[in-house]
């Protein structure tokens, strides 16, 4: 059994596909209908910088997004595999849930552009600069975190936003709380404890103005079933439903990414390979995770060749 991961932020870097699409007709295409979808050259964005604006949310989503897509479509329109028969799941890291659903078509490639460039708006705007901020914690599971997390909030908001793996969970909230959690972090049990360069405290209780603004968009957007069901991030369980997805979604803009329990669930149900598509973040994730599982992370032609040779 196979499941096909699609990244979050934090993967994107100028030069993002630019080697894909000038092997490839598909990618070019890919970048094109994202690019028409906005107004906007995402993809020169994406090739040629500048990084601080490609790094801006609204402009990142996208862009990541685009780039997996590009991936996922070279693989199955030019490389000839089929999602629903060489993969039984899908699931993506945050912003790379809507990729999924994508790929396995509840949304079309423009809906889904038009829907991330408005989430990354939304949720840049939901928090003014400076206000929030959030941190690694390198070393510490869950309990840990949000043990750190309660002791430093002090009023503030401070709850853990990304349960990644055994060994990195990730706390977001005002930047007060965040500072106060990094210094006391170590003492608590983390054996590190980092600012991460965002510009906004994602997935905690701060971005509820974000959470009004997809809901809004959300319900006038038409979800399809998936081909194969998704696993949400703020349940870690698969879902097939539109109306189950939709409210997913929304409650992912300020729920908690639980991604250990994500992949744990999978290889719970059977998976044994995981393919990461348009990036290398998940993949090392996921070994910490499952251990045994099989991982394949797939960015270049070369790499999409080999593993459409393989899964054929």
């Amino acid at each position: 059994m196979r499941a096909f991961l699609f990244p979050g932020q934090g993967s994107q870097t100028v030069g993002m596909g630019a080697g894909l699409a000038d092997a490839c007709r598909t990618a070019r295409d890919t970048f094109d209908m994202v690019n028409e979808a906005l107004g906007q050259n995402l993809a020169r964005l994406m090739r040629d910088g500048p990084e601080d604006e490609l790094m801006l949310t609204e402009n990142a989503q996208p862009a990541i997004m685009a780039h997996a897509l590009a991936v996922y479509r070279v693989l199955t329109a030019d490389c000839g595999v089929d999602l629903g028969k060489r993969a039984q799941v899908a699931a993506g890291h945050s912003l790379g849930e809507y990729s999924a659903l994508c790929a396995a078509g509840s949304f079309d490639l423009p809906t889904t552009a038009k829907l991330l460039k408005l989430r990354g708006r939304a949720m840049q705007a939901a928090v003014p600069v400076g206000v929030g901020a959030m941190a690694a914690l390198l070393g510490a599971d869950i309990d840990t975190a949000r043990r750190i997390a309660a002791a430093a909030a002090e009023g503030e908001v401070c709850e853990v936003a990304n349960d990644n793996d055994s060994s990195q969970v990730v706390i977001s909230g005002h930047f007060g709380a965040i500072t106060r959690a990094i210094a006391i972090a170590k003492d608590m049990g983390a054996k590190r404890a980092i600012h991460l360069p965002v510009s906004a405290p994602f997935h905690c209780s701060l971005m509820k103005p974000a959470a009004d603004v997809m809901a809004e968009a959300l319900g006038t957007t038409d979800i399809a079933r998936p081909a194969v069901p998704i696993y949400a991030n703020v349940t870690a369980a698969p879902e097939s439903e539109p109306d189950h997805i939709r409210a997913n979604l929304v409650a992912q803009v300020t729920g908690m990414v639980r991604w250990r329990e994500t992949i744990a669930a999978m290889a719970a149900a059977g998976v044994e390979e995981f393919v990461e598509l348009g990036g290398k973040v998940l993949g090392p994730m996921v070994k910490r995770i499952a251990p045994d599982m099989r991982v394949t992370s797939v960015v270049t032609i070369h790499e999409i060749e080999a593993l459409a040779k393989e899964i054929a």
